[in-house]
């Protein structure tokens, strides 16, 4: 059952009943997390297994926000800010607060490795009174099976001597319009007494906290918000193509859809779906429902679509090399921006390295510019960004991502332009999906 939203105005503050805080996994979710709560003052314990990236935190050698990079320049010569590789420090913090990553593998079957690590150290170094929270996306049930049932095994009682709860993460990597102190947060614990105590935690960082009747309600809100975005993008992607075999800009189609005030939201399409998110959450929902045997057709034919895209943008590199009669064997291959979305470094699950793999393995010539990505790896081996791309020829370039800033006047003297993105203006070449 739902409850009525809890804000910073209807709800007691916790300056007094919150202290230490510690944040599992420090990557693009709990890196920021620990930020904001040492910027709400409270002491923070940051645990990574990695010493490399505890190391790259303490150099300021990661990809975050501006307004978060100027708060890490202050945190790491703060006390109250420890970072460690120590996990019996949890036993210091009254919130611990688990945001390690949940990926899929490559047969896109849930690898739960990381956050059964994370979840079975946390319970091992579980102390009376504390209040553990997991916000990794994952399947319904996760919260019970990793974290409340050990605990009971160590003869804990939640709702009484610990506390237990899920609150998905809402993070947008390099977005600066949908920041953590701007965005609701939804939590469900195993026990009323559970939710008010890490509704608690929460208004720290949150503007207000939707409280459901369950860890399974909130871990199933987290699934629906992201197969949402999943469908209707592989829905802008199918309408994209739509309209390129009628005649049309599926651009303007989308703009003139959105003027309506009710019942549409634009989505648009591009070459794939890359990120921590989209291409990995709807698979932990499918998997689950696989295993009980329910069959869930229009999130699977989706998720199918989506895996699919980058192939597509290498069968129409193919086709555009093939009506100037170039084959694809030798072509020199160009891709802009390499990294899953603009104003990131980020390549986990980016199309860009799966379209230029293929691309490769059919006998192209590739090579990629990205101003923010300086390296990246291929089938194994380092590859270097190419620092001129207008200084050099190529049968073809495919535009990925566009990163701020970038000067992209010299796509006007190429041979061939393919805009994945659908968005760029005055390039004479220029084809679409």
């Amino acid at each position: 059952m739902f409850t009525v939203a809890l804000s910073r105005s209807s709800v007691p503050t916790c300056s007094t009943s919150v202290g230490t805080v510690a944040v599992v996994g420090l990557g693009y979710v709990g890196l920021p997390t620990a930020l904001a709560l040492l910027g709400a003052g409270r002491p923070v314990i940051g645990l990574d297994v990695s010493s490399a990236r505890l190391d790259a935190i303490r150099s300021r050698d990661v990809d975050l926000l501006p307004s978060d990079r100027e708060r890490l320049a202050a945190a790491v010569d703060d006390p109250r800010f420890v970072l460690t590789d120590d996990p019996s420090l949890l036993a210091d913090a009254a919130v611990v607060i688990v945001c390690v990553p949940t990926p899929v593998d490559a047969h896109l079957v849930p690898d739960l490795g990381p956050l059964a690590a994370a979840c079975a150290t946390v319970v091992a170094h579980a102390v009376p009174g504390q209040v553990l929270m997991l916000t990794s996306t994952t399947y319904v049930g996760c919260t019970r099976d990793l974290v409340l049932r050990p605990l009971l095994t160590r003869g804990f009682t939640p709702g009484e001597d610990i506390h237990v709860a899920f609150s998905p993460e809402r993070i947008d990597p390099g977005n600066a319009h949908h920041a953590q102190d701007t965005t609701p947060r939804v939590v469900g614990g195993v026990t009323p007494r559970c939710t008010d105590l890490a509704a608690e935690a929460l208004l720290l960082t949150a503007p207000s906290v939707h409280r459901v009747s369950s860890p399974e309600t909130a871990e199933m809100s987290k699934l629906y918000e992201n197969t949402f975005r999943a469908v209707n993008i592989a829905l802008a992607n199918e309408f994209a193509d739509n309209c390129r075999g009628l005649g049309l800009d599926p651009l303007e189609v989308i703009e003139a859809a959105a003027t309506k005030p009710y019942g549409f939201m634009p989505f648009y399409p591009g070459p794939g779906v890359g990120g921590h998110c989209i291409p990995c959450d709807p698979h932990y929902l499918l998997w689950q429902l696989r295993r009980l045997r329910i069959a869930s057709p229009l999130i699977d034919t989706a998720m199918t679509a989506i895996a699919g895209r980058p192939r597509q943008v290498v069968q129409r590199v193919r086709e555009l090399l093939g009506d100037r009669g170039r084959a694809l064997t030798g072509a020199r291959v160009l891709l802009v921006g390499v990294s899953y979305k603009p104003g990131v470094a980020d390549l986990r699950e980016s199309p860009a390295l799966e379209i230029l793999e293929e691309l490769h393995d059919l006998g192209a010539s590739i090579a990629y510019h990205d101003p923010l990505v300086p390296t990246a790896r291929l089938h194994g081996a380092t590859v270097h960004t190419v620092a001129d791309p207008a200084a050099e020829e190529w049968d073809i370039v495919v535009v990925h991502t566009v990163q701020p800033g970038s000067d992209l006047a010299w796509l006007a003297e190429q041979p061939a332009v393919l805009d994945a993105t659908y968005r760029l203006p005055g390039v004479p070449a220029k084809a679409v999906l």
